[in-house]
């Protein structure tokens, strides 16, 4: 299948919510929840996808005619491509009933390993879910990344003790879930970590450890702080709070003040390659897509994944090459124009 085929075939089986658009931009499923959209006015998804259409790059064929290298190395792992697939979670609430969080992240994490990236898992209140994402990961020789909600301290450090037997290269917690009602009716309570709290499972991790969930230059020195090795500059896709700026916008004072101490990823709104080229020059080193995975895996399955990366990494090659860079240490951020309307 194509990848328009893919999508034609995702309309039929992702429930009532999403509406697998032609463009995932949050237009119109806005704020429905449950569902692929946000709480509140749901702008805060539709603001990630379109301020990224408000930079452009800057073109520029006078340059040596050599192939285009699109390879990351990250935490002693090299990947094709220096995106990733996104956690997502609650699959038959939000996306309808095709696949469980279990059957997804099965599915997910092996495609994306076989098409030389990886997946961030997604983890629920259901212990099965994060159990079968680890043997997921296993599976596919440690290529993926098990994501830890922030539960209570006990729960939180039981799950990264079964994170590290995945065999993955590092350990992700998306701290900006800290707002979704299952974790603040918690007894003891889960959610937000302070600096000693967040220090105490970066040592617990034994792992590089990224925190997924910064929007501000505070919040990413207070990383730095307790020990982080990285970063996820994300507002959970506008879906806990509405209201708050793009990533993009954020982006680049984030990189510039942590930029030479942690690695940065971000999500929210990235659709294309060039979307890709674009969070690079901002600061990134790379980025998470999210809701168009899952799209993928309901219209494609495996085989819609690999049309998927294969899709974005033709699209980032040809940026580079008509930009005139041709690795990915070449992105900078004279590589882009913000252009407001």
């Amino acid at each position: 299948m194509d990848y328009k085929e893919i999508l034609e075939h995702a309309r039929t089986c992702s429930g009532p919510y999403c509406k697998v658009c032609p463009v995932c931009n949050g237009h119109a499923c806005g704020n429905t929840v449950p569902g692929p959209g946000a709480k509140g006015p749901g702008s805060g998804f539709q603001r990630n996808y379109d301020k990224w259409q408000s930079i452009c790059v800057n073109m520029d064929t006078i340059c040596e005619n050599k192939p285009v290298d699109t390879a990351l190395t990250l935490f002693g792992k090299t990947y094709r491509y220096p995106f990733f697939a996104a956690p997502v979670g609650a699959m038959k609430l939000h996306y309808g009933d095709k696949y469980s969080d279990l059957e997804y992240n099965q599915i997910l994490v092996s495609a994306c390993a076989g098409a030389g990236i990886a997946a961030f898992t997604g983890d629920g209140v259901d212990p099965n879910v994060f159990d079968g994402a680890i043997r997921a990961i296993h599976a596919a020789d440690g290529v993926g990344v098990p994501t830890v909600k922030p539960w209570n301290m006990d729960l939180v450090k039981e799950k990264l003790d079964r994170a590290r037997a995945s065999g993955c290269p590092f350990i992700a917690m998306d701290i900006d879930a800290a707002g979704l009602p299952f974790l603040k009716n918690m007894t003891p309570p889960a959610g937000s970590k302070s600096v000693e709290e967040l220090r105490e499972i970066v040592r617990c991790a034994g792992l590089p450890f990224v925190v997924k969930g910064v929007m501000t230059v505070r919040g990413a020195e207070k990383a730095a702080e307790a020990g982080a090795a990285g970063i996820v500059v994300s507002n959970h896709g506008g879906r806990v709070l509405g209201q708050t700026p793009a990533t993009a916008e954020v982006l680049p004072a984030i990189a510039d003040a942590v930029g030479g101490r942690l690695k940065i990823f971000v999500d929210g709104g990235i659709r294309m390659g060039m979307d890709v080229f674009k969070a690079l020059a901002l600061g990134a080193d790379a980025v998470l897509i999210g809701r168009p995975f899952v799209t993928m895996v309901y219209g494609g399955g495996a085989e819609g994944v690999q049309t998927y990366v294969d899709k974005l990494g033709a699209e980032l090659t040809d940026t580079m090459a008509m930009c005139g860079v041709h690795s990915l240490g070449e992105i900078t951020r004279d590589c882009v124009t913000w252009f407001e309307e």
